[in-house]
Parts: C-alpha cells; structure tokens; sequence
C-alpha cells in the first residue's frame, strides 16, 4: 500500500481558533481524505499546536498563568476546532510534548556536529508577532506590516546561530530539480527570488535567564531553542524521528501553510533539513489569508469569525463547502455570511439537494425504492480533470467538476422529463433512472473528501456503500426518501 504523510503547520496557541486556520484544516482534510478513500493509500495527516516562545510566554503571565496551564487550556480548543470541522487527523502533535524536545535536541545535535550552528553576539531588529528578525526594508514607518500594532523590539545578545547562508546553492538546485515543489507557481518564484538575493545566518536560541519559555540546548543549560527552530521539527517528530520506522516508510511528506509562513517553510525547514542530513519535504502547499466582508479580521473592529458558531448554525459541511468554492486555492479570500447563504440557497438547496430529492422521490415512488443497476451503453459520465485539480492544489477547480456533474444531472432529468416517461415508455423511465443513479454515484463518490457527511447521507439514500468507483452490475439500489439535505434558508 502506498505512503501519503500531509501536516497543517501549528498554530500559535495565543488566541482562540479562527477561520484562516480552519481554511487550511480544511484544504489539508480534502488532500487526506482524497488520498485515503478515493487512491486507497495509507494516510498519516498530522496537526496540532506551537507553543513556546516569547509572545506565549508573555500573554501567559499577562492572563496570570504558569505558561503550561496557559498552552494546556488552548491546545484542547484547537483539538475541538478539528472534531467540529470534521478533519480526518491521525496525529496531533504538541511542542511541549515530551517525544517532540527529545527530537528537537538530538535534530540540534545533528545541526551542531555538522557544524551548521555556531554561537555570536548579534543585535537585531525584532517583531514578537511573527517571532522574526526584521530589517529595515521589511519595515513600514518603523512597524512590521503584519503587525502594526506591536513595537519592534531591539535585541542585542549572544546567541546561537543557524549557519542558513550556507544553504543558498543547495536550496536552489533542489527547486530546479523540482519545479512542483512550491505550489501556487508565483510563491515559488518569490522563494526562489528569496534565496538568490543571499541568506543570512539567523539565531535560533534565547537567553534564559530572559526568556525561559523554550526547549533546552543540549549541553548549554543558558539558552533555550528559538521558537521557530523548535516548532518546525514537528514535521518529523510527529512521526517519531529519530527512533520510530514510520518515519522512514511517511517521510517526506506534503506540507500546507499560509503565505506569511513562505520562507520559514520553503527555505528555513529544508535548510534545516539538510543539515541534519534528511531529506527535503516533497512538497509545500501554500494557501493565502481570509479577509471579513472585505476587511482584515481583528478583534477592535468585532469582526472576527468564529467557525464553531458558523458550523453550529449551518452544519460543519456547509462551512467547507464554502471555503473550498468560494475561496481559490492558494489566494487570499473573503468570508462574507450573506455569500454563503447565497452559496447555500443557489448550489447545496437548488443543485445538489434538488437532485437527490426528485431522483429518490421517482425511484420510491415508481420503483417501490428498488433499482437493480444494469450498465447503459454510451452513457459514462466522468468528473473532467479532478484529480489534475488535486494533485495542482486547486480544491476549488476540482470541487467545481462535481458540481458542473450535479447540474448535467439536473439538466438530463428536466431534459427527460421521467415523469412522463414512467407512463408512457417505463423501460425509458428505468433508463433514464439507471444513467441518474450512476451520476449521483459518481457525485458522491468525488464529494467525499470535500463534504463528508453530506456523501455519506446520500449514499444512505440510495443504498450505495461506496466500496468500489465503479457499480457493480447488477447492484440494488435501495432508496429512501428523508428529509431534505439542504432546506432553503430564506
């Protein structure tokens, strides 16, 4: 059986879950998923939570918490973000897990004997926000873009140093030999520029003494690892790297993350890797942020969104569905209610809820429910270019092949008006029933990844198990009429 290992990066647990991290819970389910059932492929999917460093170090005694508690408390509500979206994870992995230190200090090691980490003093321009060095030219009016609100921090101290300059050649032959190693294409073309204007090394310890929130440098009792060195050895400690095989048999594996996430996980993270003699990842997979009705989200302006109440109250399927049409894979997009309703009302109630409502009613009414599935000659009906969609990292293109099928399907039934049919010429009725049945099949069938429990009601309709893609012949079909999948929302 194949191998196929996908991580989500690990969010910093200083604030509650919001809906650009569940977008990219979502996109990375839909990869998982589509691996696991539709290629039959042995899945290990893998997020989870980032959580030493200065800036949840500070909000931890700003909330008056010992900074375990503080992590502890958040790191259960990015575990219930991932039950309430439905996200089909084998491994949830925390920094301050007692495996992931254990991997981080002897990954440091391998690093130091290669001699790649070496100690200076350095001074720098910092930004707690993105836990960053800064230069001057990443600045706007002395403030980091990303994060206006906080003042950049002067640090002067002796640190230690990732010799990151080194990497420069080694980075870039490694993207010429793979040209789909960064998707979208133009944020590999901002890495690639990235990397060709030079490297420069950049410190990966702390003080501790200043800040003792970090996993410990072996052999330095001083310092402590630098956030960014230590989280992104998740990646393979969440697969028991050094000692566990899995780890072998999963590595390397895809990687999705935010475009502010660019050069720590394209650059950084293999360079790293590299170092302590393991190979790159396979593959980066970069989704852009998500904007409030036009608007950057932030909690002064009270337009944060809150995906556990928006898939409270339109379901949890709804919500991907939303954000796997209407928000193109790898760009920034926007989450507006008053479009998903639209979306709601105009694709899930009128498209799909529609089809699956007249098909079961004729077929239970007509039918007494039963219908033996009997091929019929020249009529196949396939999603065009589906997985060409998956594999380029465009969920929205290949979701919308399935929804092109539910309106071909709409279109062949108001075309053959099987209400006339069922009295007129009832072997045309049977037919034109068989030809729909097996264009619902193969619509649940590509849906599964995307809108998993709705799949799984419709199969429950029509009595489909979805073992196989293709329908045996002879297969009976039992179908039920239930309750609508979607009521319109007025």
């Amino acid at each position: 059986m194949n191998k196929f290992y996908i991580t989500t990066t690990l969010p910093y647990v200083n604030a509650d879950p919001h809906i650009g991290f569940a977008l990219e819970l979502v996109q990375a389910d839909v990869i998982a998923r589509y691996h696991r059932y539709l290629l039959g492929e042995d899945v290990v999917f893998n997020t989870g939570t980032d959580e030493h460093g200065i800036k949840i170090y500070r909000k931890a005694i700003e909330a008056g918490k010992e900074p375990q508690d503080y992590v502890d408390e958040y790191a259960e509500r990015f575990k219930k973000l991932v039950e309430a979206l439905n996200i089909s994870t084998t491994n949830f992995i925390r920094t301050t897990d007692k495996k992931h230190k254990e991997a981080a200090q002897e990954f440091w090691k391998r690093c130091l004997e290669k001699g790649d980490i070496y100690k200076a003093k350095y001074k720098i321009k910092y930004c707690v926000g993105c836990e960053l060095e800064k230069t001057d030219s990443e600045l706007e009016d002395g403030r980091c873009p990303v994060h206006p609100n906080l003042a950049i921090e002067d640090i002067e101290e002796e640190n230690y140093f990732f010799k990151f300059s080194k990497f420069q050649k080694p980075l870039l032959e490694y993207y010429e030999k793979n040209p789909d190693f960064v998707l979208p294409d133009y944020r590999f073309n901002e890495i690639k520029r990235f990397v060709e204007e030079g490297l420069r090394d950049f410190s990966v310890s702390r003080i501790k003494e200043k800040m003792s929130w970090g996993i410990a440098i072996p052999g330095d009792d001083s310092q402590v690892m630098f956030v960014w060195f230590d989280a992104l050895i998740n990646y393979i400690s969440t697969l028991g790297w050094p000692n566990d095989t899995r780890f072998s048999e999963f590595w390397p594996g895809v990687q999705i993350a935010g475009k502010d996430n660019l050069r720590q996980q394209s650059a950084i993270w293999q360079a790293m890797l590299l170092s302590a003699g393991l190979l790159p990842s396979k593959q980066i997979l970069i989704h852009g942020f998500v904007t409030a009705d036009g608007q950057k989200m932030s909690k002064s302006l009270g337009n944060v969104i809150d995906p556990f109440v928006i898939a409270e109250k339109y379901s949890v399927d709804v919500l991907r569905y939303y954000l796997l049409r209407e928000i193109p894979t790898g760009e920034d997009g926007d989450f507006s209610e008053k479009k998903l309703v639209d979306r709601y009302n105009g694709d899930l109630a009128n498209g799909l809820g529609n089809l699956i409502s007249r098909v079961a009613t004729l077929i239970d009414n007509n039918l007494d429910g039963e219908l033996i599935y009997k091929k019929v000659e020249g009529r196949k009906w396939k999603v065009e270019n589906y997985d060409k969609w998956i594999e380029d990292f465009r969920l929205h293109d290949a979701l919308g092949e399935v929804w092109k099928l539910i309106a071909e399907a709409n279109q062949y039934i108001d075309e053959r008006k099987p209400w006339v049919e069922v009295k007129e010429n009832p072997d045309k009725f049977l037919e034109t029933m068989t030809v729909i049945v097996g264009m619902i099949h193969n619509i649940i069938w590509y849906l599964q990844p995307f809108m998993p429990e709705t799949a799984q009601k419709i199969a429950k309709v029509f009595g489909d198990d979805l073992t196989n893609k293709e329908i045996p012949e002879n297969y009976k079909f039992l179908v039920k009429k239930g309750e609508s999948l979607f009521p319109r929302i007025k």
